[in-house]
């Protein structure tokens, strides 16, 4: 069931809220489409976007967060799918995908040390066209603002809906089952980055708070994201 968040962008439930993708309409009506779930989850994407009056043509670009395999697994087939010519990823993370390998981990930590004994999970390669920079704005449905967030992984970026004020943390703070956290460490490629790298937010001006891991937070998403590091100690 597509989600709308405010004027011209959806969340896109691809695992109930505990996985998201986010369409946003373009001013020609055409569809940007951030993250792409895990392998298997294009039919529901496709399913969503019909609920709002989308088709397969209609996505013209994917925004992808970072190359874990619950964001790109499902990248490869909705580019086939859609037939997508655009797909843009941050510069630290864009050799991956072409390789359908995920980034390393952070092994100082246990849960880290555990992660690197399990097989390494793979997807479906793809190749990425533009490769992204810190403070770009993508020129999709009223502005895209890339907002670089190490730590998660290399090229971790969080994004900026200038238009309707929302911020998409990506995979920088979790809000599953509706309460903040962080990412688990042995998930990250440097835990300690991840969490000082979240500080960026508060430099930002937005309302809603959409996150690839738990259901958004409508107006007072900033405030409550400020709490949530003042809780923390990071600033």
């Amino acid at each position: 069931m597509a989600i709308k968040i405010a004027k011209n962008i959806y969340r896109l439930p691809t695992l109930g809220s505990f996985i998201n993708s986010y369409a946003l309409i373009n001013d020609d009506s055409s569809i940007t489409l951030v993250d792409c779930g895990l392998k298997g989850s294009s039919k529901k994407l496709i399913k969503d976007l019909a609920r709002i009056g989308k088709h397969t043509n209609d996505v013209v670009n994917i925004v992808l967060t970072h190359a874990h395999d619950d964001h790109v697994g499902g990248a490869a087939r909705m580019i086939k799918d859609c037939g997508v010519k655009n797909v843009m990823m941050h510069q630290e993370d864009s050799e991956l995908p072409p390789t359908g390998k995920t980034p390393a981990r952070d092994d100082s930590r246990l849960s880290g040390k555990i992660m690197k004994l399990l097989p390494e999970r793979s997807y479906e390669p793809f190749a990425i066209t533009k490769k992204l920079k810190d403070g770009e704005i993508i020129n999709t449905a009223g502005g895209l603002k890339v907002i670089h967030t190490p730590g998660h992984t290399d090229g971790h970026i969080s994004l900026l809906h200038l238009e309707s004020e929302t911020l998409i943390t990506g995979d920088s703070i979790f809000n599953m089952t509706s309460r903040m956290t962080w990412a688990l460490s042995g998930f990250c490629v440097n835990y300690k980055q991840s969490q000082d790298t979240a500080k960026k937010f508060l430099d930002l001006d937005f309302k809603n708070a959409c996150f690839t891991h738990g259901p958004e937070i409508r107006d007072s998403g900033k405030s409550r994201i400020k709490q949530f590091l003042s809780k923390k100690g990071i600033y």
